[in-house]
């Protein structure tokens, strides 16, 4: 081994082990300082709808989060999400609190205090409480609210006026947020015919109270504490209704994080097991380029301090695949210059060259849906997002930077030079230039992709026919086009932990006892039973639902997940947007990066994968729910991702034109691109599935809708690049005028004056 070949490889086993010591010594800080989502530690997620407590009064979305978060700080939740969605909803999100139950009331109670006499007219409201002095206390054993009085002159004059009145009429009332409909009298009478009245407490006053005072009532521990809370937590200036709400037991998101995370390491080794067998020495360097590039996005993750959630775990797995996208497309084209008989050292330079179109525009275009998703969307798709922003971010970063220079420090010292194998080339593949051989291997099959495209076109339009048949039989039977989640459709989902499959009758029973008996179900393989119900439960309902199941089964978790008929019109409006905002972007992008028949036809090739999916989701009656529209973004993203490398070859083959070109002849521009590129597209495709696969065997349930739809919005998305983006514009072309190739002169003469073009044998 030569000295030179010696360093390099030296080199690269230093930066290499750096990159690995760096991974190991980060690892625990990074993973401790990771902020996990409510799916993944447990919590809650409520969207409220904030109206004014007066008409015509203004909602101060601003006033309205401080009294949120004022409120979740005395809960002594760390780090609660508290986000201001359109002009009066505001989204709260507390992953791993324990009482639940509590904390909903917390938030969403406006706790405006009054003392009010029998005839419900106002003696004061909670600014004669000192700041902070409601607190816990005991009279006889049981739990009482104490209030410490801040004006008590005030307060002795109001108890002194009550203790005068007649026996009846001497009640001081304490109401939580009095409305203008409630009476004590009527209240009064539910109270003494044993249900629960609206007022607080309704005490006699037999004399004047000089000083503080206690609220009495049958309160538990817990009820008196939260009571407390919500007096010193001050009045919420708006009414919070509450339109939506996602709760997730801890145990059930530490089980979908686990599952998932191994479920994701599985695949990320089978892709590095993967490029190391197809390219040898460049797919070593792949593999130490994603180690770095995983722990960098975990890194950027934890810095950020931004929430990773399930769906984010499925926009990494997929943009490893992405990433490794970016190297395929780079060392097939080193391959398929090695072919032409250059050297190791000038196929690397010159294949990293001419890849790097393909990569910019096909990762620039994810981008742009990864932008909108953000922009517009919401919860668990601006999550989605965020990763997938970041992941092509760094694929562009460590790609196109680190991932090329590693590979050029290795060529650049003469390892691998004349050892093709090194890079999955033999040498009897070669021509030797010395002795006049001309270029006879191309590691293509001359295969007529365009003639067979029609095969594939005709079994996507089966698949999207059986679909709407199958969908209109539904519909005409009252049971919808789709099978809408609540998301969608409005509703109540249910999750109920440790019970076995076998007790859904049990799990009916109780739901019946509570007055619910529309309710779906459904189990998973670990018993988990989800109850579904187009009924929209409140928080009295949920509350009723959670006694039942406690006083039943004891060890049993209930979550809900509530969503409203008002949210599920936002959402499909918002996903039908999104879409055609994503779609109407890449088209801008794509007329300008090449022609407006290229966009043309990566539009139509969009349009075909998102009907595919739906088709799919619309034949099996999967439900069709807000991650769907992370998939679908997504799967728009990939597929152009592909559809531009094989448009970024025709543009190249057409290039070498040197005149006005034939009509008949764009069909075997077509033919020579997808040759080209075939390798690509299938490699690429099989390095974004593994991981999908993995997931989708060994993930969590709580995903696998996400990733099912994934797995199939991939697989159409590869082909539709092959066959259907392709096909769309060599019909263009063949019904338009013939049209001379755009040379560029400067690059022509460029290539002229290579070094390596040999003229009459590889030029």
């Amino acid at each position: 081994m030569s000295n030179n070949k010696a360093k390099g490889i030296g080199l690269f086993i230093v930066i290499a082990a750096l990159i690995f010591a760096l991974v190991g010594a980060t690892f625990n800080t990074i993973k401790n300082r990771l902020n996990l989502g409510l799916d993944l530690k447990g919590g809650f997620e409520i969207l409220y709808e904030a109206t004014p407590l007066q008409e015509g009064q203004e909602v101060d979305m601003t006033t309205v989060t401080n009294s949120i978060s004022k409120r979740i700080n005395v809960l002594g939740v760390s780090e609660p999400e508290i986000i201001v969605e359109g002009d009066n909803r505001v989204r709260v999100q507390l992953a791993g609190i324990e009482d639940q139950e509590s904390a909903r009331d917390m938030i969403g109670t406006t706790a405006n205090l009054t003392f009010r006499d029998v005839n419900d007219e106002e003696l004061a409201d909670s600014s004669i409480l000192v700041e902070g002095g409601a607190s816990l206390g005991y009279q006889d054993g049981k739990p009482v609210v104490s209030l410490e009085i801040k004006d008590q002159n005030k307060f002795a004059e109001i108890t002194g006026n009550i203790s005068q009145k007649s026996s009846g009429e001497n009640i001081m009332v304490i109401w939580l947020d009095y409305e203008d409909e409630d009476s004590y009298v009527v209240e009064a009478a539910k109270a003494a015919s044993g249900q629960e009245p609206k007022y607080v407490s309704a005490a006699q006053v037999r004399t004047q109270i000089s000083g503080n005072c206690i609220i009495e009532g049958n309160f538990t521990e817990t009820e008196a504490r939260t009571m407390a809370n919500l007096i010193n937590s001050g009045s919420l200036p708006v009414k919070l209704t509450e339109i939506s709400s996602n709760v997730v037991s801890a145990e059930y998101g530490a089980n979908a994080l686990q599952k998932t995370a191994y479920a994701g390491l599985f695949g990320v080794i089978a892709v590095m097991l993967f490029m190391i067998f197809k390219y040898r020495v460049p797919g070593i360097v792949s593999t130490v380029m994603l180690v770095f590039y995983i722990w960098a996005i975990f890194a950027i993750y934890s810095l950020m301090g931004a929430v990773f959630t399930l769906s984010g775990i499925g926009a990494l797995v997929l943009g490893v695949g992405m990433t490794v996208d970016a190297n395929i497309i780079s060392y097939e084209r080193i391959r398929q210059e090695l072919y032409k008989g250059r050297s190791v050292k000038a196929a690397v330079e010159d294949g990293q060259k001419v890849s790097f179109s393909a990569i910019f525009d096909a990762q620039f275009t994810t981008l742009i849906a990864a932008l909108i998703m953000y922009i517009w969307g919401n919860g668990a798709v601006k999550g989605f997002a965020t990763m997938l922003i970041i992941t092509v971010v760094m694929t562009l970063v460590i790609n196109v930077a680190i991932s090329r220079w590693l590979l050029r420090i290795l060529v650049n010292n003469g390892v691998g030079e004349d050892k093709p194998e090194l890079f999955g080339v033999k040498k009897e593949q070669i021509p030797n230039l010395k002795k006049g051989e001309k270029q006879f291997y191309t590691g293509t099959h001359q295969f007529d992709y365009v003639s067979k495209a029609k095969y594939f076109n005709i079994a996507s339009v089966i698949i999207i026919g059986l679909a709407l048949i199958i969908g209109l039989t539904n519909l005409a039977q009252g049971n919808g086009f789709f099978n809408l989640g609540i998301d969608f459709s409005s509703g109540t989902k249910l999750t109920i932990e440790n019970l076995d499959a076998n007790s859904i009758n049990e799990v009916n029973d109780t739901l019946a006892s509570v007055g619910f008996e529309n309710f779906k179900y459904q189990t998973s393989q670990d018993g988990t039973i989800f109850a579904s119900s187009t009924t929209v439960l409140d928080a009295d309902n949920l509350d009723k639902v959670q006694d039942a199941f406690k006083n039943k089964f004891p060890n049993v978790e209930v979550t809900d997940n509530i969503v409203t008929p008002v949210v599920g019109r936002d959402l499909i409006h918002n996903a039908v947007i999104l879409t055609l905002v994503a779609w109407v972007v890449m088209m801008l992008y794509v007329t300008i990066r090449y022609e407006w028949d290229y966009a043309l036809g990566c539009i139509v090739a969009l349009i075909h994968d998102v009907s595919i999916v739906l088709a799919v989701f619309g034949i099996f009656r999967f439900e069709v729910n807000t991650e769907l529209i992370s998939v679908l973004l997504t799967v728009i993203g990939y597929s152009i991702n592909n559809s531009i490398v094989v448009f970024d070859r025709v543009r190249e083959i057409i290039s070498g034109y040197n005149s006005s070109i034939n009509k008949n002849e764009y069909k075997n521009i077509v033919n020579k691109a997808l040759d080209g590129t075939i390798k690509m597209s299938i490699y690429s495709s099989i390095s974004t599935l593994l991981p999908v696969i993995f997931l989708l065997i060994f993930g969590s349930e709580a995903i696998f809708t996400f990733i099912f739809a994934m797995l199939i919005g991939l697989i159409a998305g590869t082909f539709s690049s092959l066959f259907v983006a392709p096909t769309v514009w060599r019909i263009l072309r063949e019904k338009g005028k013939d049209k001379p190739a755009k040379v560029k002169k400067k690059k022509a003469k460029k290539e002229a004056l290579d070094e390596y073009t040999i003229k009459g044998i590889n030029a």
